[in-house]
């Protein structure tokens, strides 16, 4: 396998280890320094709102500036946050680092990164091989995300365990973070120049907006719709999940690691098993088909009326969750020009991350009312659905160059 590919995997294990083993304490955390729930929502927005703005100056200018520098340029702003939430307790400063640097509340991706490396593996690999590469992509990002999630969890609570404060368990799990995007620019420092876009893509003298010329008007279009995607799918990141199940269950840290340990498992064997259904019946029907059930199923979670119901739901919800991830990355990489790749990817990854900027708030506004803990989950079930119909009528007959 060539060696890009390899650290490309490896670059995508790592941070998605260290965006699960953040995301488990990064509400209690904020909650532990005194930040009501209203706040908490509106950090995690702001971090989102400056993720966007931050990647796609990157990502639509990557093949220019180059792919390698951007993906170091992401991991410098990734340690730098994680060292700033450990430094201070001052709301600004954070409100700053949230809007300058890379943190995902989410334990999904975020930054620049996923959209340079998609470029890159789409231009070292064969059309053939892209859905398949892109689903294993996303299971050692979702295993990775497990693990990380099980061991940010239970580092924080065995350390309580021991007599540590909790807020200083919490800074603990910080300090991994932010050396886990130390050890990425070393990563990043070790790809070759094959990862970058062509010379002539480069040089392409054609009119271009944010990166884009040809396919302007298909990843526009794709956009707005992921952009509702996410907006639901922020209502329920998976920090705030994880503090709903300690308001409504009285569950501590390492529990909620578990959980999401078991959570990101299954959604990383969802991915895989995209690829043969995509085969059988096409990217955009894997899509949608398999997204309907799963929101149906984020809509059963608050329904549920013990423990252990609530977790039997999250599990089969997150058994097929992730099957539209790598079919939707693949798609976007298959209907745009070659060199538009990583502007593509870029664009479609910042409408997402605006559309989910808002919603994190929305939701610690929800949770501060007892009454309406549940919300943000039926909200998002309810509009994920109608993306899933929109994304249906207006993309069915458009294929893809191996599906036609």
């Amino acid at each position: 396998m060539d060696r890009n590919v390899i650290i490309l995997f490896s670059a995508r294990i790592l941070r998605l280890f260290c965006y699960g083993f953040l995301s488990v304490i990064l509400a209690l955390y904020f909650a532990r320094l005194g930040l009501p729930e209203g706040q908490i929502g509106l950090l995690f927005s702001l971090t989102l709102v400056g993720d966007a703005g931050i990647s796609l100056w990157l990502t639509t200018s990557a093949d220019r500036f180059g792919r390698k520098r951007t993906l170091i340029v992401g991991a410098l702003l990734m340690a730098g946050a994680g060292v700033v939430f450990i430094v201070t307790h001052n709301v600004l400063l954070l409100l700053a680092a949230a809007i300058i640097g890379v943190i995902s509340p989410s334990g999904n991706e975020i930054g620049p990164f996923l959209s340079v490396e998609q470029a890159a593996l789409a231009q070292l690999l064969p059309n053939e091989k892209r859905t398949q590469s892109f689903a294993w992509y996303n299971l050692v990002g979702s295993f990775a995300t497990a693990v990380g999630a099980l061991s940010g969890g239970w580092l924080a609570h065995v350390l309580q365990l021991r007599g540590m404060p909790a807020l200083a368990a919490y800074r603990t799990v910080l300090m991994g973070y932010a050396l886990g995007g130390l050890i990425l620019v070393i990563l990043f420092l070790l790809l070759s120049r094959d990862v970058e876009a062509a010379a002539a893509a480069q040089t392409n003298p054609t009119p271009r907006v944010l990166g884009l010329h040809r396919s302007r008007g298909v990843v526009i279009r794709l956009s707005g719709l992921f952009a509702l995607d996410a907006f639901a799918g922020g209502l329920v990141v998976q920090a705030m999940i994880a503090y709903w199940f300690h308001v409504k269950f009285g569950i501590d840290a390492g529990v909620i690691g578990s959980i999401f340990f078991g959570a990101n498992m299954l959604a990383g064997i969802s991915a895989l098993l995209a690829v043969r259904l995509a085969n059988r019946i096409g990217l955009i029907n894997t899509m949608v088909f398999t997204h309907i059930p799963s929101n149906l199923l984020l809509i059963l979670v608050p329904v549920m009326p013990t423990l252990p119901l609530a977790i039997t739901v999250l599990l089969l919800r997150f058994s097929i969750s992730q099957m539209d991830v790598p079919t939707r990355q693949s798609y976007t990489m298959a209907v745009v020009s070659p060199d538009e790749r990583s502007a593509a990817s870029g664009v479609t990854s910042i409408a997402r991350s605006l559309g989910a900027a808002i919603s994190p708030s929305l939701t610690g506004l929800f949770f501060g009312v007892p009454a309406l803990l549940s919300v943000p989950f039926y909200l998002a079930g309810g509009l994920k659905i109608v993306y899933d119909v929109l994304l249906y009528r207006g993309f069915r007959t458009m294929k893809p160059p191996e599906e036609t």
